[in-house]
């Protein structure tokens, strides 16, 4: 089965190439070679400066839903005053000198497998998720069609990780927030749009069925897959799809898929490591749903061959109010998100995928030193913070630091170009050389700026 990226060019969409032969999936045609004219070796030459090889790098992109407190996660000021301080203390980690919350406790005795970026910059003032989701400044101007995601790129560029899988997979629940909801597919076009198995709203795939159970019932999930596909098949409509949903009806009733989003045939005990949550809660009504299992389910979706999951996790936004405090809602997400994210990064690890699954964790923007009247913190933009894990990347370090009240980056300011640049060089994407085609037909190049990777990580 072909992949989306198997019929993409990025710079002539009227040549093509022959899905027959899987090692040139997703060939990228640079435009110093022209139309014609090719040899072997010129092919071989463009596929290892554009990227394309056959790997199974991957990426895990994990956003946090509003906007996450620095100064109370991984950036503590304990020397601060009372106001910018807040209640929690720091404790030390497994790599001397690096300290971060008390509440992750699971985090701190494995921070030799992270990366932590104190010093973001050049965060927006308001909720927009677009620059969490593919790296570009939402203020700036963009290109017809908008900037595609980041996993909507790697599709079109590399294809899936494995033969008969998905490319990109969004985890992400819909929310009725909607700048809390990751961009589309821009200027790349509907084809490269994720497939999204989750949430109430299936714009891919709508399963006739509410016997599913989240996902989590084995035995009715199958038989709602095979309802769904003798339905189809009977109706005729398959025939009106067009390819891309064709390939995701395909690939989601086949085992290799079912099986990945079927988290019940991991252990009981696996299942308790990473914890889990009700997916039909959503946090604060407009926010995502506190699902610890959606990273379980992202690692067996890179385990099967998707190159790229998103998802979205809680809800952030802390401004304080009635029973509402920001240290009220900080005790009830730290501890759960401290489990399943050191859950998943120990498995990745476990399972050999360390060197080669790239992790990322970051909201759209920091939150204000001091804390306000409501007991709460408001949206800071100066400055931000990241997590990044695997991936082949240098861990066991902090990059960049903040003043003394955590306001604003003093050392080594990192972009979201930077972060994205990193994380196209872990999969093998030179950002320097590659170029996608908007829809006027201009070329325009993957990351703000023509940002280089983090020397520091890579």
């Amino acid at each position: 089965m072909n992949s989306p990226a198997q019929s993409g060019f990025l710079s002539s969409p009227e040549t093509q190439v022959s899905p027959k032969n899987p090692s040139r999936r997703g060939f990228l045609q640079m435009g110093a070679l022209g139309l014609g004219g090719f040899t072997l070796p010129r092919l071989l030459q463009a596929e290892a400066a554009s990227g394309i090889r056959s790997s199974t790098k991957s990426v895990i992109l994990i956003y946090l839903v509003g906007g996450p407190p620095h100064q109370d996660m991984f950036d503590l000021k304990p020397n601060a005053p009372k106001e910018i301080a807040g209640p929690w203390k720091p404790i030390s980690t497994n790599i001397p000198g690096i300290q971060i919350c008390e509440a992750f406790p699971r985090l701190a005795q494995m921070m030799d497998k992270f990366a932590l970026i104190r010093s973001l910059v050049g965060n927006q003032s308001d909720h927009d998720a677009s620059q969490v989701f593919h790296g570009h400044n939402p203020q700036k101007l963009k290109p017809e069609g908008g900037w595609p995601q980041f996993g909507s790129t790697i599709g079109k560029i590399q294809g899936p990780a494995a033969e008969g899988m998905l490319p990109f997979i969004s985890l992400c629940y819909p929310c009725t927030h909607g700048p809390y909801n990751e961009p589309g597919p821009g200027y790349l076009g509907q084809s490269l749009s994720p497939f999204r198995p989750l949430g109430p709203t299936r714009q891919d795939m709508i399963l006739r069925s509410e016997r599913t159970g989240g996902l989590n019932d084995r035995k009715a999930l199958l038989q709602s897959f095979d309802q769904f596909r003798r339905e189809v098949d009977a109706s005729g409509s398959a025939e009106g799809m067009d390819a891309f949903n064709q390939q995701a009806f395909g690939l989601l009733t086949s085992s290799k898929l079912c099986q990945a989003l079927d988290i019940s045939k991991e252990s009981s005990k696996t299942i308790s490591r990473y914890g889990t949550g009700n997916p039909k809660v959503f946090i604060d009504d407009n926010g995502a749903p506190r699902v610890p299992q959606s990273m379980l389910l992202a690692r067996r979706l890179i385990e099967a061959g998707v190159r790229v999951v998103t998802l979205n996790y809680s809800k952030w936004d802390w401004h304080g109010g009635d029973n509402n405090s920001i240290f009220k809602r900080e005790a009830e997400d730290f501890p759960v998100l401290d489990q399943c994210l050191s859950a998943l990064v120990e498995d990745l690890h476990l399972r050999g995928l360390g060197n080669d699954c790239s992790v990322v964790v970051m909201g759209e923007f920091g939150r204000t030193p001091k804390i306000n009247s409501q007991v709460g913190r408001d949206h800071w933009p100066a400055v931000n913070f990241a997590l990044m894990a695997g991936g082949g990347m240098k861990t066991g370090q902090v990059i960049g630091s903040t003043d003394k009240i955590g306001g604003e980056a003093n050392q080594r300011p990192v972009t979201f170009g930077e972060i994205y640049a990193t994380l196209y060089q872990n999969l093998g994407v030179d950002t320097q050389s590659i170029t996608l085609p908007d829809l006027r037909g201009r070329p325009q190049y993957l990351v703000e700026d023509q940002t280089r990777p983090m020397v520091e990580l890579v």
